[in-house]
């Protein structure tokens, strides 16, 4: 029988539960969720068909199984000779790579000033930069499979770790000289009603929060076109087909170029939104991936208090 290969972070857990004595005690060392760390080792357990802990009174002791796992980790971890070697290398910035999830609405802020910047001062380092829907950069993050998430809207999430939070409202984005662009006072929800609305798809963080406004305003945009791509919405409304919800920032080419128009609506949730930086709690980044998180706190226009 082939066991699945072994999954270090759940070794960890194991490693500092018996280290420690109990979950809680590994938990509060790590700067985790109890409930996170018990369902982890939990899984190793599912995984290795075997018992790793004991538990009584005052806390846990590891099996035979689990005291075998223990010893693997900790020689794994005193191997260090090498690693030393390299994490010297990764600290001078020599090399390094970051791995990157984000909402498409992001992508034009981080393409302009912050890579550029970045890139200037670090240009050996390499990044991989995915897009995704509001829930999967959270999954994505979580799950150590991105370093960095870009995230707008996302619900409260056990495990992640916001480094940055910013208010951005969602407005109406209209085309130069539209109705709404040249009104005296704030558009209403309801004003929006009057015109053809491109929308995204339901899992992003836009169009969520949209719909909890819809139902407390008590009104329902139609839209006339729904999409994953914050691309095509910026086509639609430049070509003068309606008008579509999103946060200024994702749209602040076209507004410099004076193609488009981000009007905040009035309506309050609309205008508590905000965008933000997560990591998975407690994971150490690298130097790369902190350097860019500083970068993208520092220059990106979506974490720009106003």
């Amino acid at each position: 029988m082939t066991h699945p290969p072994l999954d270090d972070r759940r070794v960890r857990y194991l490693y500092e539960a018996v280290m420690t004595g109990s979950v809680r005690a590994a938990a509060d060392k790590m700067d985790l969720n109890p409930s996170v760390v018990s369902r982890q080792i939990a899984q190793l357990e599912v995984e290795l068909a075997s018992t790793l802990l004991e538990r009584h009174g005052r806390g846990v002791r590891a099996t035979e199984s689990g005291q075998a796992l223990v010893d693997y980790y900790r020689q794994h971890a005193s191997n260090q000779d090498d690693v030393l070697a390299k994490l010297q290398e990764i600290r001078g910035l020599s090399r390094g790579h970051v791995d990157m999830v984000l909402g498409e609405g992001f992508v034009s802020d981080l393409m302009a000033e912050p890579l550029q910047d970045f890139w200037r001062r670090y240009p050996a380092l390499t990044v991989t930069m995915n897009l995704a829907g509001t829930n999967e950069v959270l999954r994505l993050v979580a799950e150590d499979i991105a370093h960095i998430g870009l995230v707008y809207n996302p619900p409260e999430t056990p495990g992640i770790r916001s480094r940055a939070a910013v208010r951005q409202p969602i407005c109406a984005i209209v085309a130069r000289g539209h109705p709404i662009a040249t009104a005296d006072r704030q558009p209403l929800l309801k004003h929006l009603c009057e015109y053809p609305v491109a929308l995204m798809h339901g899992s992003y963080g836009t169009r969520q929060i949209v719909q909890l406004a819809e139902q407390m305003e008590k009104v329902r945009l139609a839209p006339k076109l729904i999409t994953n791509s914050i691309s095509v919405i910026k086509h639609f409304v430049r070509s003068d087909f309606g008008v579509s919800l999103l946060p200024a920032f994702s749209v602040s080419q076209e507004i410099e170029a004076g193609q488009l128009v981000a009007v905040p609506i009035d309506q309050p949730l609309l205008a508590k939104v905000e965008a933000r930086i997560v990591t998975r709690l407690g994971r150490q980044l690298s130097p790369a991936a902190n350097e860019l998180l500083l970068q993208l706190m520092s220059t990106m226009r979506a974490f720009r208090r106003p």
